[in-house]
């Protein structure tokens, strides 16, 4: 496939985006608002030993699958309103984005099975602040087991967003918004791929505090990512690479039932 130019650092996104509108005047919609819906469902998502409870309201752990689902439906919807944003950046890639995600697959499984935050950070109390980031670990093979048409319907539906939905808007959030900003307050004007020593902190470090839980294993993926995408200036390739990496995540999983990483 013929390679494309990244942005001109005289071309803003407003330019180059197809649609206009809202997406013209509000350019940072592409990038933020598909991550704002998922992570805003998101935290009404009921963990084992702590169901959801707010003002009165509460959500139990056997709801996971409804409040999950929901969550997808409503980034999906997301997604669609900023689509035509989506077609500024030309969409290639790059064999490096495959090796990367296989790599990565097996840093992020091999450093949490190290369980390097309760070892080096535990005796300082940061198993509290590791707790916040833990994931569900729902099994609906296990916890539907009376419905198996539902649970694996539910299985699909899991599998769809940890490998198609999740490294969309993360990617985009993280390294088409954030990383530009942190350089320029102008940031429709930072080409894509551009790294400063700030970019490459903010690359890094938004991740880790996204993922408390799997701290080292985040700060090393998301600075491979990092370098992936100063290599290659294609977003796409992070994309891809986020892809492959939670994909065979998902499959490892269901090879060996090891819930604690979905």
């Amino acid at each position: 496939m013929a390679d494309h130019e990244p942005l001109k650092p005289h071309e803003s996104l407003t330019q180059a985006t197809p649609a206009g509108g809202l997406l013209a005047a509000y350019p940072w919609a592409v990038f933020v608002v598909p991550f704002a819906v998922y992570m805003l469902v998101g935290s009404l998502e009921p963990s084992p030993d702590k169901p959801f409870s707010q003002l009165g309201f509460t959500i139990d752990y056997s709801a996971y699958p409804l409040v999950y689902t929901a969550k997808i439906v409503a980034t999906l919807v997301a997604i669609a309103a900023v689509f035509p944003g989506y077609r500024q950046f030309p969409f290639r890639l790059s064999p490096l984005a495959f090796i990367v995600g296989v790599v990565g697959v097996v840093l992020w499984i091999g450093l949490c099975k190290l369980e390097l935050e309760a070892r080096l950070l535990g005796p300082l109390g940061y198993d509290q602040i590791a707790d916040l980031g833990r994931r569900p670990g729902f099994n609906p093979l296990a916890e539907m087991a009376d419905r198996p048409a539902l649970a694996y319907a539910f299985l699909a539906v899991r599998l769809f967003g940890l490998a198609l939905v999740v490294p969309l808007i993360e990617e985009y959030f993280i390294r088409g918004f954030v990383m530009r900003f942190v350089i320029d307050a102008d940031w429709p004007k930072v080409p894509f791929g551009t790294l400063t020593p700030t970019a490459a902190v903010a690359g890094t470090l938004l991740p880790m505090l996204m993922h408390p839980a799997e701290l080292f294993a985040a700060a090393v993926w998301f600075t491979l990512v990092t370098w992936l995408m100063f290599k290659t200036k294609n977003i796409w390739d992070c994309v891809a690479a986020h892809a492959v990496t939670n994909g065979l995540l998902g499959a490892y999983v269901l090879a060996t039932g090891e819930w604690q990483f979905m």
